[in-house]
């Protein structure tokens, strides 16, 4: 064995250790996403997915890429959770088909008028009463885990070597990606960007932002919905990349 190879297997923690060391981890993500989601999803098979993902992990981490092993793993447990979400795919095709109508709305508004579309606006355009196009907003919020969190983990994840890294059309791709997105989340409605920013980057689940802003969790839930169908609407040139992945 040369002195890379042993140099990479001390660097490699063991299954056992990574169980054993990093369980509160996986646990603490499953949370987070369970928190948007229905109660039909149960938080242990979460738990149990994102066990496999940092078995995973702890088989292909290499130190020398750069990130520390909790920053890897992090993604590959996330990873292995998004994946049998997927697998289960509990969104109904209805909630699919409108965050996706609303998204087009919503980018066909703001085009025309020069800002942010307002759920009112959206609700007329759509022929529906403004309680049922909020709740369609909640659905959205609760079905993003397969649409904008997905991108971001499909986008963002550290390839190695062994994997056969990125293409460089992969690498423009998810550069572009990152900046388009940064550009649209800034353009946001202030509220907006706020839960997303406690949601994404503070890890807050859904109740303690309500706190925060001082209302419902149920409120929340549609605040971030609208954001991420405002977000696919202005990001319609990625969405209609993976328009054949969805239902």
């Amino acid at each position: 064995m040369n002195a890379v190879a042993q140099y990479r297997q001390v660097q490699r923690p063991s299954a056992a250790e990574c169980v054993n060391t990093h369980a509160e981890l996986v646990r603490r993500i499953a949370h987070h996403l369970a928190a948007r989601l229905p109660a039909s999803v149960e938080v242990d098979d979460l738990v149990q997915a994102g066990m496999m993902g940092l078995i995973e992990a702890s088989r292909s981490y290499d130190a020398e890429q750069g990130a520390s092993f909790e920053t890897y793993a992090s993604i590959r447990i996330r990873g292995s959770m998004i994946d049998e979400i997927r697998r289960g795919d509990w969104v109904p095709r209805s909630v699919h088909r409108r965050a996706r109508e609303a998204a087009g709305i919503i980018r066909q508004i703001e085009q025309h008028s020069g800002r942010a579309a307002s759920a009112t606006e959206v609700a007329a355009a759509m022929d529906m009463p403004l309680t049922d196009y909020l709740r369609v907003m909640e659905d959205a919020a609760r079905g993003q885990v397969l649409s904008l969190e997905s991108r971001i983990e499909d986008q963002g994840e550290l390839d190695t070597p062994m994997h056969g890294g990125p293409t460089p059309i992969q690498v423009f791709e998810r550069g572009e990606f990152g900046r388009e997105l940064g550009k649209a989340i800034s353009a946001l409605p202030e509220r907006e960007q706020l839960v997303l920013s406690l949601y994404y980057e503070q890890e807050m689940n859904l109740k303690e932002i309500g706190a925060v802003l001082g209302v419902s969790e149920s409120r929340v839930c549609q605040i971030h919905g609208q954001a991420v169908v405002r977000l696919r609407g202005r990001l319609q040139a990625f969405e209609a990349a993976d328009a054949g992945l969805e239902p």
